[in-house]
């Protein structure tokens, strides 16, 4: 088992290594998986996309935004090229975590792959995907599921902080304040 922070580090470094126009050791150019790789003509014009990564406890979010034209997007098969976007860019992730760290990087899904599509002109539109990935074998990490929500614990956090106040500072009950008090945790 590997800790968070071993975790994330190892991710991180996948990323740093992952920006467009990056070579491996030996000087070749290397390749995610995305369009902005493919060969293009001279007369065509460069493909934009790109891939990021956000961690949340042991949950992983793949993050794909591209640009797609109308032709591309009226294909019966556009979902189903989506989604092996975000299937390569999570087999790179592996591939790459397992030669940084010497470890294997294990992920399942976690619900549906998440799509919007927004328009820019015409002809072109912009295409933003997300896929989430419980990370397994994580060390000290509660189930984002099993433990409080985000808003129990800031609620907890605030009054800490507020609480502060009156024992390290002696901070007075303002005069005007006339609601009872709050029971505290």
């Amino acid at each position: 088992m590997a800790t968070v922070e071993e975790i994330a580090r190892g991710i991180s470094q996948v990323l740093a290594n992952s920006y467009d126009g990056a070579t491996d050791d030996d000087g070749n150019p290397i390749e995610v998986g995305l369009k902005r790789e493919m060969d293009v003509k001279i007369t065509d014009r460069r493909v934009m996309d790109g891939f990021g990564i956000c961690l949340g406890g042991n949950m992983m979010t793949i993050d794909y935004q591209g640009e797609v034209s109308m032709k591309e997007l009226k294909d019966k098969n556009f979902e189903t090229d989506t989604e092996q976007m975000l299937a390569d860019i999570l087999k790179y992730i592996k591939k790459q975590y397992r030669k940084i760290t010497g470890n294997s990087l294990a992920c399942k899904p976690e619900g549906e792959m998440r799509t919007i599509v927004q328009s820019t002109s015409r002809v072109r539109n912009w295409v933003q995907a997300q896929m989430t990935y419980k990370i397994e074998g994580m060390e000290g990490v509660v189930d984002a599921k099993e433990g409080p929500d985000g808003e129990e614990l800031l609620d907890k956090a605030i009054k800490n902080f507020l609480g502060m106040g009156k024992k390290d500072f002696g901070a007075k009950k303002p005069q005007n304040v006339t609601r009872k008090k709050e029971k505290s945790e």
